[in-house]
């Protein structure tokens, strides 16, 4: 474990050390990492099972992802929880996506006939839902538009959350004994852990932005203890909600558009009153030890995706798994995105890019790791472990770089 940890501590330091160079080279944080636990992976194979704890990791994933869905919610305008282009979105998380999963569960079933259906839908909750943990910079892409960067980034936050009832109903058909609910009661749960997390996200994240507000202006609150508090406030968040029995992945997206909405409208209230505003970039100060943080954190995931890879091509992959992860990754993300958006006001080429920039990142691991830990062990949980790291080293690799090249205008190619 300790070789582990300095090998990881090593690579994080060399990428950060050369980040503007390995940029240039389209040599994102996630690519770099990988290669570096891949490398690690492969001189150290016989210790890694040892070493690595899946349940750990995926707490530790969502973790993760419920603090990335915070860092990304401060992104969206106008403290709208649906964004600017509700219209946009609603089609995407309410067409394109069940059609998705639709397509994804029958394009396993030719590929993996053996399976059950609920494992098949299993494959499909895992590697459809989007995040933007292996291409983060697109949803700041000035190169993009408006509406696709905020179609992009809302559905990244709600999708997870859509999709966790029909995952834990396929979960309990496939085997886990671990469930206390009923295939029937879980997936029930969509509209109360919906509401709960809706609820929760917006009254955590409005009250954290007004006491910032409050502890600003009474000078209560230092830079430092500032930053360290909104840290926390995606954790607080999450284990709140969760706690409830609310999606604690919504919750955290949902509270960072209210912190950020509150905070800025306090601001602009006291600009407007003639009030003096000596920190007008206190919300961007705010988020620097979080966005650092976050930084860290999924640096340490995308190390042991690569650890992770290495287990799975010494056990075999074959080419079906392969060929699913590849149609996935575009056709079966593709092709739904255009039906949804037959008549919208999008450009075609706006719509190629929503179709093209879904990248596969923390949510595919922490549902893959999820369903390969409480599925019995056997051909489907190994199977979904596989697919899970070819779908994530599949986006690295197509959204890390490929985005770069789609979203440069057509001159600069």
């Amino acid at each position: 474990m300790n070789s582990l940890l300095l090998a990881a501590a090593f690579a994080m330091v060399v990428r950060s050390l050369a980040a503007n160079r390995l940029d240039r080279w389209y040599l994102a944080a996630p690519i770099v990492m990988v290669l570096a636990g891949v490398a690690v992976g492969l001189s150290n194979e016989g210790s890694i099972s040892e070493g690595l704890n899946t349940e750990s990791v995926q707490h530790a994933a969502e973790i993760i992802l419920a603090v990335l869905l915070f860092v990304d919610a401060t992104e969206v305008r106008a403290g709208r929880l649906w964004g600017a282009y509700p219209g946009l979105v609603a089609r995407v998380l309410l067409v394109a996506m069940p059609v998705s999963l639709a397509l994804a569960a029958v394009v396993g079933w030719l590929l993996f006939p053996s399976l059950s259906w609920a494992a098949l839908i299993l494959v499909a909750c895992v590697t459809v839902p989007t995040d933007f943990a292996p291409a983060e910079r697109v949803v700041r892409d000035k190169a993009l538009s408006a509406r696709v960067r905020s179609t992009l980034n809302i559905e990244s936050g709600y999708n997870d959350g859509i999709v966790s009832p029909l995952f834990l109903f396929a979960l309990i058909l496939a085997g886990d004994s671990s469930q206390e609910r009923t295939p029937l009661e879980a997936l029930a749960t969509v509209l109360p852990f919906a509401v709960k997390a809706i609820v929760a996200g917006v009254v955590i994240g409005a009250l954290l932005g007004w006491l910032m507000d409050r502890a600003h202006q009474a000078g209560w609150v230092n830079d430092q203890s500032a930053r360290v508090a909104v840290l926390l406030a995606p954790l607080l968040t999450y284990t709140a909600t969760v706690a409830i029995d609310g999606n604690g992945f919504v919750a955290s997206f949902v509270a960072g558009i209210a912190f950020r909405y509150v905070h800025r409208l306090l601001k602009a209230r006291r600009v407007h009153k003639g009030r003096s505003e000596a920190r007008s970039d206190a919300l961007d100060t705010d988020l620097h030890l979080l966005e650092d943080v976050t930084g860290l954190l999924t640096m340490t995931m995308w190390f042991v995706v690569g650890i992770t890879a290495v287990l799975i091509f010494f056990d075999g992959v074959t080419w079906r798994e392969v060929l699913f992860s590849a149609v996935v990754l575009t056709v079966i993300r593709i092709v739904p995105v255009f039906l949804a958006f037959l008549g919208s006001r999008l450009s075609g080429r706006e719509r190629l890019l929503v179709g093209a920039l879904g990248p596969r990142g923390t949510t595919t691991i922490v549902f893959g790791l999820l369903a390969f830990n409480k599925l019995p062990t056997g051909d489907a949980a190994n199977l979904i472990l596989t697919i899970t790291v070819l779908c994530v080293l599949g986006s690295v690799v197509l959204h890390g770089i490929g985005a770069t090249w789609l979203t440069r205008p057509r001159a600069d190619r």
